[in-house]
């Protein structure tokens, strides 16, 4: 009897892991890599395509998931806008702008109330309070990957509720404070 895909990968589990580590991925993204390769594998099912080098196959699959996620993580509001509608302040402000401004204040509040009660104390943490993602994830029992990717989404969807283009800057220490 043939190995199904997904007893293959569960076989190699660890070697393609560890293919990903020595690419120099940091282990929280190789975890995540994997779980979501995983879950791609199980969703295939008893596929009857004929695949000539399934270990490979597999492995290409755990890029393509690794280059798919990196790609998505490159999309995200930038700290400077979200300050910018968090700490809107001047008193020279004309009646027009405010009157704006407060009905831009007001579309951030509906797609806050929008997200899911996770999403939204996750951006209030890491956007109003300044928490770290590490105590982020402690505190929800979650990855700081997982952090992030919540966070982007909620990001992401208030972006598009304020119709603002989203992106985020990635550099060194990114991970460590939102």
């Amino acid at each position: 009897m043939q190995p199904t895909m997904l007893n293959l990968f569960m076989e190699h589990y660890q070697s393609f892991a560890g293919r990903l580590r020595r690419r120099r991925l940091p282990d929280e993204f190789v975890n995540d890599v994997m779980q979501e390769t995983f879950l791609r594998v199980e969703g295939m099912g008893s596929s009857h395509r004929v695949v000539h080098n399934p270990v490979g196959y597999l492995f290409r699959m755990a890029l393509n998931v690794a280059a798919d996620q990196r790609k998505a993580d490159s999309r995200l509001l930038t700290g400077g806008e979200i300050e910018e509608l968090l700490h809107i302040a001047d008193d020279s402000l004309d009646p027009a702008w405010v009157f704006r401004s407060r009905q831009e204040l007001g579309q951030l509040e509906t797609a806050l109330m929008e997200l899911t009660v996770r999403q939204r104390a996750i951006l209030v943490a890491a956007r109003v309070e300044e928490t770290p993602q590490a105590d982020i994830a402690r505190h929800f029992g979650i990855s700081t990957r997982m952090v992030g990717k919540e966070l982007k989404k909620a990001l992401e969807h208030c972006g598009r509720r304020l119709d603002r283009k989203v992106t985020q800057r990635f550099g060194p220490g990114s991970g460590k404070t939102s």
